[in-house]
């Protein structure tokens, strides 16, 4: 498995149900395509492996089988133009490989600073999801039909036909829209990818709410766009392949689910120990996985952050005991 394998599975791990890496090549996670067993939730009977060079997709459920190649376009168009990409520029095309040569297009963003979208607040599907997680439904904005406004915006999907509404978060950098991220309102729907990000401007970072911290002060570095909001001075990665380290942030604090069972989390918060970042080791009394949902539960999550941010030393011995949960 070459490094770009690698990466984009990682990319998309987080959008597996029940995603584990058994070993080095081989990963299980329940199907997307089928949705697995109806009666356990806990069964993963969907597989990649390693079949020489190449990765390949298996459900031992419903049968599905196909290239890693295939399996990431049916996930996610947008991540599958950005794996094709990278495989293109490592020179693997051809019959004898399983990715096509990407098609070049130079098409111009638009760039804007106002987006011609209601507010989640005016429909009452979005309104309704965002209230019931606590959420501020005017922070967002509703699409009826997603993939055709990202479209009218930057040419991204070469297919409409099963369009879908979604919320709409929205990231700016220097007050220009660079790009969104979709949140499906189909909730339970294991068919369809519950985010999609698409940049309109692929230079520009692919960060929620850059253009309202203040760099000077210590900057909330959280896994997803939903979770900052609760947090004060606080931006987002969306997508683990996120990078702040040109941004001139002084003084980050790096926010991971509490899931210790999680390699890729594990491995993100190892490394940020390893470059004496400081990290958010959630305590053993948390059994919530995330800040939306420990929010939901009542808890004073700034001031769990804030007595539970450590580095260096401190931060591995908190780490070690943390996984062990």
């Amino acid at each position: 498995m070459d490094h770009v394998d690698s990466k984009f599975i990682g990319i998309i791990s987080s959008r597996l149900s029940k995603f584990k890496r058994v070993k080095s090549d081989l990963y299980t996670f329940r199907c997307p395509i089928c949705g697995d067993s109806k009666k356990s939730k806990s069964k993963t009977r969907g597989y990649l492996y390693s079949v020489k060079s190449n990765i390949n997709f298996k459900c031992h459920n419903c049968g599905a089988s196909m290239s890693f190649n295939s399996f990431l376009k049916h996930i996610d168009i947008v991540v599958h133009k950005q794996y094709t990409m990278e495989k293109f520029k490592q020179g693997h095309t051809g019959r004898n490989f399983v990715t096509e040569e990407p098609k070049f297009t130079f098409e111009a963003p638009k760039f804007t600073k106002k987006i011609d979208l209601p507010k989640a607040s005016n429909d009452s599907r979005s309104e309704g999801y965002l209230i019931a997680r606590k959420l501020d439904s005017n922070k967002f904005y509703f699409a009826e039909h997603f993939k055709k406004w990202v479209n009218s915006i930057k040419h991204t999907f070469s297919s409409t036909k099963y369009d879908e509404s979604r919320v709409i978060i929205p990231l700016f950098y220097n007050q220009n829209l660079v790009g969104v991220q979709g949140r499906t309102l189909e909730i339970g729907n294991s068919k369809v990818v519950k985010y999609i990000t698409v940049m309109f401007n692929d230079d520009a970072p692919k960060i929620y709410g850059l253009d309202d911290v203040n760099k000077e002060k210590t900057v909330y570095v959280t896994e997803g766009p939903f979770d900052s909001t609760f947090i004060h001075n606080s931006i987002a990665m969306c997508g683990a392949d996120a990078d702040i380290s040109d941004l001139g942030i002084s003084d980050p604090v790096y926010i991971y689910d509490n899931e210790p069972r999680n390699r890729e989390i594990v491995d993100r918060i190892s490394k940020c120990i390893t470059k004496g970042d400081n990290v958010v080791i959630w305590p053993s009394s948390i059994l919530e996985k995330d800040i939306n949902a420990m929010i939901m539960s009542g808890l004073d999550v700034q001031s769990v952050i804030e007595s539970n941010t450590y580095q260096g030393l401190e931060a591995k011995l908190k780490f070690t005991t943390w996984k062990k949960i």
